[in-house]
């Protein structure tokens, strides 16, 4: 009969706290009834990609919802693929989105809450607590197979429909005491593996917060809880810190579904409350009438470093994926125009099980929605942040005169339809582009009715009744005056009724006006872009475009 008190001391002789302390140390939060905690707990093996982004911001958003706590833990447990630095980028990436946790890792390095260590390199002696009470349970015990042991194992499952170290193919689930002592007296390293109560005959069922009811085969494998180095493996650690954390509902990709009877079942071996799994189905992309995941190589829009290169507000991109995130979203956003996004009630219910379909089409049409509502201001603030990194040509217009760039951004902003020209940062440097010398590109080709002959006429009398000092209806009234004498009206309508008897009407004279200053035919307000730019400039350019008109008449 095995002594299992005196295996959990033989292999365990350090450990002298029991699971209790620990239960002691990390009590039950003071949350209100039905607040949610969850967590982002990213390894430091990588960068931040939008799909990390988009199943972090449901967490949050999860959260945040309910009045409860978003917490960064770090696992750390794998060692040798740590990327120094990672973690901070991530949160760096995480905050320029608005999300910000309210304990745990913080960006600078440091560690908040009640809760610490919130690295699990640092819980080594909490989990091992834990593994020795396991171990006196009868439910764990070490292993000493060789990497060449569990190579001949899996030659021998080759045919088996179920794979991994379990049933007779455990060859140390049943090591007498005296054999353990044998083998760590001949300096045998050895796994501690978890000794699975699992039933091929029965049945998992849990309710997942997205997919609804799932039902799988119980967890038949024998795990490996620590390794060699009495470092957890990730199925361990998360279930023990989940439970010390309190966390209520964790958030994570659906590739993660095959693992929640084994997760399941050590929450049930360790005496613990299971959380709420919600799995996240990854985002899809449409390519030739198929949907497919998002992927690394063959997408840049998966990067998250992709839409600050671009300059898409972070506004934006959290406005967009709340559109993929939760189904009834855009409903509520037309009867709250104005509702700062965080009063929306998300709902993990109301998110896609299949896939949430993203399309960076659609995402600039929203971000073309978000900054028309902001003001000049705080488009040019965020525009200048964004230029000082990623385009200097911009940032060197913008300081040579900031007030004067923020008067050229308030063109038609802040009317009831305002225009929506900008989708990003990197949109700006061409949209302004006439309204400085040095970056102005005149292209004098027409449409319309406008032609160069006629194009001639106007400019020449428009330039002799141009006034800066003029109102906008003093100003619109000499455009009309002059439609008469080039032989226009200024009057659309009548020019429909009767197109034979008229060169064009008031838009083509306007457009002539506009294209000589701007070189567009669609720009924002021509009275406010020529208000700004000046007599000078625009004397200037329409004696350029009366020469081109003249040379090509």
């Amino acid at each position: 009969m095995m002594n299992y008190n005196e295996l959990a001391d033989l292999l365990f002789p350090n450990i002298d706290k029991a699971p209790d302390y620990y239960e002691e140390l990390y009590p039950e939060r003071n949350l209100k009834e039905g607040a949610r905690v969850t967590r982002f707990a990213p390894s430091p093996t990588g960068f931040l990609h939008l799909g990390n982004l988009f199943t972090c911001s449901v967490a949050y958003k999860t959260a945040k919802a309910s009045d409860g706590v978003f917490y960064v833990r770090v696992e750390d447990t794998d060692q040798k693929r740590k990327v120094e630095g990672a973690v901070e980028i991530m949160l760096e990436g995480l905050k320029t989105f608005g999300i910000t946790a309210q304990e745990g890792v913080m960006i600078d390095g440091s560690q908040k809450g009640d809760y610490a260590p919130y690295i699990q390199s640092e819980r080594k002696e909490i989990y091992q607590a834990y593994a020795k009470s396991l171990v006196k349970q009868g439910l764990a015990y070490p292993c000493f197979c060789s990497a060449e042991d569990l190579e001949e194992l899996r030659v021998q499952q080759e045919n088996e429909d179920t794979k991994g170290y379990y049933g007779k193919y455990a060859k140390c689930r049943n090591l007498s005491l005296d054999d353990i002592k044998e083998n760590l007296s001949q300096g045998k390293t050895w796994t501690l593996r978890l000794k699975s109560p699992g039933d091929p005959d029965k049945k998992c069922f849990f309710d997942d917060m997205i997919k609804g009811k799932i039902e799988m085969p119980e967890n038949l494998i024998d795990v490996v809880l620590l390794k060699t180095d009495g470092i957890p493996t990730y199925h361990f650690a998360h279930a023990i810190d989940d439970h010390l954390m309190h966390t209520t509902h964790v958030i994570r990709g659906d590739e993660w579904i095959a693992s929640v009877p084994l997760h399941l079942q050590l929450f049930r071996c360790l005496g613990f409350k299971p959380v709420k799994y919600a799995h996240v189905a990854p985002l899809m992309k449409e390519e030739n009438g198929n949907k497919r995941k998002l992927s690394k190589r063959k997408d840049p829009e998966l990067a998250v470093t992709y839409y600050k290169q671009e300059g898409f507000p972070s506004e934006a991109v959290n406005e967009y994926m709340l559109t993929i995130m939760n189904s009834n979203f855009e409903d509520w956003r037309r009867v709250n125009k104005d509702a700062d996004i965080d009063s929306f009630p998300f709902n993990l219910k109301k998110m896609s099980v299949s896939g949430a379909l993203f399309d960076l089409v659609k995402l600039t049409d929203v971000s073309k929605n978000v900054i028309s509502t902001m003001s000049a201001e705080k488009v040019f603030e965020l525009s200048s942040q964004w230029a000082e990194e990623f385009c200097p040509s911009l940032k060197a217009l913008y300081d040579k005169d900031i007030a004067y760039a923020i008067k050229v951004l308030n063109i038609d902003r802040g009317n009831k339809k305002p225009r929506k020209d900008i989708a990003k940062w990197s949109d700006i440097p061409d949209y302004i582009s006439y309204m400085y010398d040095e970056a102005f590109k005149a292209d004098y080709e027409l449409t319309g009715n406008a032609t160069p002959q006629l194009a001639l006429e106007v400019l020449r009398l428009y330039k002799d009744i141009f006034d800066v000092n003029d109102d906008k209806d003093t100003w619109f009234g000499k455009i009309k005056d002059i439609c008469e004498p080039v032989g226009c009206t200024p009057n659309v309508k009548e020019f429909k009724q009767n197109p034979d008897s008229y060169k064009g009407h008031v838009g083509d004279v306007s457009t002539i006006i506009r294209v000589a200053l701007t070189g567009r035919t669609n720009t924002p307000d021509l009275f406010s872009i020529t208000a700004l730019l000046g007599t000078d400039i625009v004397n200037d350019r329409i004696e350029k475009a009366i020469k081109h008109y003249e040379e090509v008449k």
